[in-house]
């Protein structure tokens, strides 16, 4: 293994290996990033992978993301002549993968990009000059000579609509882009040990590829057609070689549950306008931890019939407003869902900060006449989104996506046996606020499924249900406070938390608080608290536990007792 690096301010660092036959990786190394894409959290930054492939001729796969354009370029040069490349294959433009296309056509004119045809259509308003192109679909081969045959496969919306896996017959090696692969950073090139990255494959896995599940089966399908695959080359993170039978089994697993759902939601955005993509994968990450499942289609590059078979399945719709600009396929799209809409559909619309948005609010009225419910408030949102801008987004979701299970929830609550669920029921708890920030958003739980886990280091347990606004925040390494209620004085704070708060409401307005050594806020009139940082997460059917350590804590009065709660029935809260 070959390491060129060169330390930033913001820690940027390349790193170069063979990983076979003529074969390079050219990795990109993150480590400081904390927020990607649909602006969720990193705890372990990322990387941006890129491949190099020399048979008689050569290809590049991906370049990388332009922060690390000097570094990259400089990496490449010392690799290969770009002067020599015959390919550039583009597995997807998101900028991530695409930053340094136009910086490599400069020195490297030459270059046939080969790419699907939505890609080659992207990449014509992302260069602004001529190119040579190929366009691939699936199935499509190009032979680069000394046995290393490339056949591509197509994926789309993994999780972009125009993206392409790489197939090379001589290394049995498969290039994915974003899927199968993790924000996490690290010297090591390949997943031998699984146990530091299985949490941060899942939650890639959950924000990005979960709400396009059928399409992630589609693309497994076409993959089953290849001869067996030795190495996964993804995008993001390591690359998957010592457990690809197992990663690529939990994604099938994972797809095949969202796909089993009884209801779904038809997700519409436009990709390369305003933050449509981004905020609308944030909303589909809400429906989907309320066990719904969720479409999403590229208004860009739908055709009519698509729009109208999806919108024929859904029980409900969003729209991520498209641009007045491009006036014939925004209206063309909109009058195909006013006509394929039906009657008791909920929907949700979306302005997604372009400036150039169609208008909700006609569309919205329209809807309205029609008979369909409307989910959430027209979200509108006209500057760059914030860490409680996505939050709202992913609240709007779960509301959603807890109207369209609410009649399977009650149903649930009715099916366990009534002796069992007085028995259950007696297993008693305490009552405890949870509070936590992250960044400019804060938010809170009322809880009593915690218990005291391990002595050294101190740590706790805490069930935290999968639709809840705070899970989001409850990953390892973020920060939260562990408030104890008070025997006899817990009614006020305990009313005010349950309430049901609308999409990015402030849940401590009019609740005495004061922050924390970590900024989180502590509730002035709990009867104790503890600073605590989540360790790790066990998955639980519906819920999560929450392992995390305690640095700090303190008792307001020292004679005063816990509140308890005691329910009737042990099968809800």
């Amino acid at each position: 293994m070959v390491a060129i690096a060169e330390k930033t301010q913001r820690r940027l660092t390349l790193q170069t290996a063979d990983i076979a036959q003529n074969t390079t990786a050219i990795r990109s190394l993150d480590w400081d990033r904390d927020r990607f894409d649909i602006e969720f959290g990193l705890q372990n930054g990322t990387t941006y992978n890129s491949f190099l492939i020399r048979g008689e001729k050569i290809a590049l796969v991906d370049t990388s993301h332009e922060k690390f354009r000097q570094l990259y370029l400089d990496t490449l040069k010392g690799l290969v002549d770009p002067t020599q490349i015959d390919y550039l294959i583009v597995s997807h433009t998101e900028p991530d993968h695409s930053g340094l296309v136009k910086d490599l056509l400069a020195l490297a004119p030459q270059i046939t990009i080969v790419a699907s045809k939505v890609a080659i259509q992207f990449l014509e308003n992302l260069v602004h000059q001529p190119f040579e192109r190929q366009i691939v679909k699936n199935g499509d081969q190009v032979d680069l000579g000394g046995g290393h045959k490339l056949e591509f496969v197509s994926a789309p919306n993994l999780h972009w609509p125009d993206t392409i896996f790489t197939f090379d017959y001589q290394t049995n090696i498969l290039y994915t882009c974003d899927a199968f692969g993790m924000h996490y950073c690290t010297d090591s090139l390949y997943d031998q040990d699984l146990a530091p990255i299985e949490e941060d494959f899942q939650y890639y896995y959950d924000c990005l590829m979960g709400p396009n599940a059928r399409s992630v089966l589609a693309a497994m399908k076409r993959m089953a057609e290849l001869p067996e695959i030795q190495t996964i080359a993804t995008g993001h993170g390591p690359l998957l070689h010592y457990n690809v039978k197992e990663l690529t089994g939990r994604y099938k697993q994972w797809s095949q549950a969202q796909t089993k759902t009884e209801t779904n939601v038809a997700l519409f955005y436009t990709s390369d306008y305003g933050y449509s993509d981004r905020l609308s994968q944030a909303i589909a990450r809400g429906i989907t931890k309320t066990g719904v499942a969720v479409e999403m289609m590229d208004l860009k590059s739908a055709e009519p019939q698509e729009i109208t078979e999806l919108l024929n399945n859904a029980s409900a719709f969003i729209i991520g407003m498209p641009p007045i600009s491009n006036n014939n396929y925004s209206q063309a799209a909109l009058s195909t869902i006013l006509a394929a809409a039906k009657a008791k559909q909920s929907f949700g619309l979306l302005e997604s900060g372009g400036g150039d948005d169609e208008s909700a609010y006609p569309l919205r009225n329209k809807f309205k006449e029609l008979g369909l419910n409307e989910a959430f408030p027209a979200i509108l949102i006209k500057e760059t989104p914030s860490e409680a801008t996505y939050q709202l987004c992913e609240e709007a979701g779960t509301d959603l996506g807890q109207l369209l299970t609410r009649d399977r929830s009650i149903k649930q609550m009715k099916s366990l046996d009534s002796e069992l669920d007085k028995a259950l029921g007696r297993i008693s708890g305490g009552l405890y606020i949870i509070t936590a920030k992250k960044g400019d958003f804060s938010s809170a739980m009322l809880a009593s499924w915690v218990a005291q886990a391990s002595f050294e280091p101190l740590g706790v347990t805490i069930a935290v249900a999968k639709d809840r606004a705070i899970e989001s925040m409850m990953h390892a390494g973020d920060r939260f406070v562990l408030n104890v209620l008070e025997e006899g004085n817990y009614q006020a704070l305990m009313k005010h938390f349950l309430k049901r708060f609308p999409p990015g409401a402030d849940r401590f307005a009019g609740v005495k608080n004061q922050p924390s050594e970590n900024g989180v806020p502590i509730l002035t009139d709990a009867l104790s608290y503890m600073e605590c940082q989540v360790v790790s997460r066990l998955e639980c059917a519906d819920h999560w536990v929450v392992y995390s350590t305690v640095q700090a804590g303190r008792v307001s009065k020292p004679d005063a007792m816990t509140a308890v709660h005691h329910r009737k029935v042990g099968n809800h809260y």
